[in-house]
């Protein structure tokens, strides 16, 4: 499928796999598309930004490839790495015939044949469809030297591996990098992407995008549940939850045939919008009843 040609077509396009995308996020989405440039997104964990990966290569039908950072993430785990086993295999098999050329058996070892592509020298192949999606999810969650690493690999779209020389992507791959900012990325890796800042969504876009992923949801309870998880994230909080937590406690009531929410249930289902138990302890009880009471109030006075 052919790139999106407005900010309209980004918008319509990520519908199409139930991602509700604002105007100022559908715009930077189309110019990280347009200009062939890496798009940057920061915010709290579970407000959408791997989501938008996944929802563009399935708009767009491209694979998607996703490198998952940690901490200790090296250049070796991400770009390649020699399967060792089969070249010892190889070796010995040479052995066993006789009459071993060196030279030319090392020169075989390190081929394709025994290259093993990680993500990023994936991204760098050509791949049916069109270039891929690259996801570098999570950043924050790697060393600075792999962030230098990355910034020449996002600057030239190549990667250089020693036995094989360079090897340059012919069409660049679409790169989306994500940020739960747990620390800060360097300036000049963002440089070299679009920036955009995913916060949480106003209640009438969460309602939106609970409406798409959970539709069988009836709409009193839709506007309870989002009403809820809104109130919780002014409390203070270890880990306020995300839309994700939204859409999950939302399925959890409908699994357990809930039609409107009540202290007793929230109590019951805590787990599925906080992760922290301190968190679920302060809300255990009273401190749900008071929220639950607040956004009722709320919701007739609207």
């Amino acid at each position: 499928m052919q790139k999106p040609g407005s900010i309209e077509d980004v918008q319509a396009l990520l519908a199409t796999q139930n991602y509700v995308c604002g105007r100022a996020l559908g715009t930077v989405v189309y110019l990280a598309l347009t200009l062939g440039r890496p798009l940057f997104l920061e915010g709290e964990a579970g407000v959408g930004k791997t989501e938008i990966a996944k929802a563009l290569a399935a708009g767009l039908g491209r694979r998607l490839i996703r490198l998952q950072c940690y901490e200790g993430l090296d250049a070796a785990s991400a770009v390649y790495e020699w399967n060792f086993a089969a070249q010892m295999i190889a070796i010995r098999a040479a052995e066993a015939s006789g009459g071993v050329d060196r030279d030319q058996l090392r020169n075989d070892l390190f081929t394709e044949e025994f290259l093993i592509a990680r993500p990023l020298l994936e991204a760098m192949q050509p791949q049916p469809g069109g270039a891929p999606v690259l996801l570098i999810d999570e950043l924050d969650r790697t060393d600075e030297p792999f962030e230098a690493f990355l910034l020449e690999a996002l600057s030239d779209f190549q990667v250089t591996i020693p036995e094989l020389g360079t090897i340059h992507a012919p069409e660049p791959p679409i790169v989306i990098v994500t940020s739960n900012r747990t620390r800060e990325v360097h300036d000049a890796l963002k440089r070299r992407c679009l920036y955009h800042w995913v916060d949480y969504p106003d209640f009438e876009r969460e309602i939106e995008i609970l409406q798409a992923r959970a539709p069988e949801a009836a709409e009193t309870l839709s506007r309870e549940v989002v009403a809820f998880v809104q109130a919780l994230r002014t409390e203070d909080l270890f880990k306020k939850p995300g839309v994700a937590e939204t859409i999950d406690w939302a399925k959890c009531l409908l699994a357990l045939d809930v039609i409107n929410l009540s202290p007793e249930v929230i109590s019951d289902t805590l787990g599925a919008i906080l992760k922290y138990q301190d968190d679920i302890q302060q809300l255990q009880g009273s401190g749900a009843k008071r929220i639950l009471d607040e956004v009722k109030a709320g919701l007739d006075a609207a």
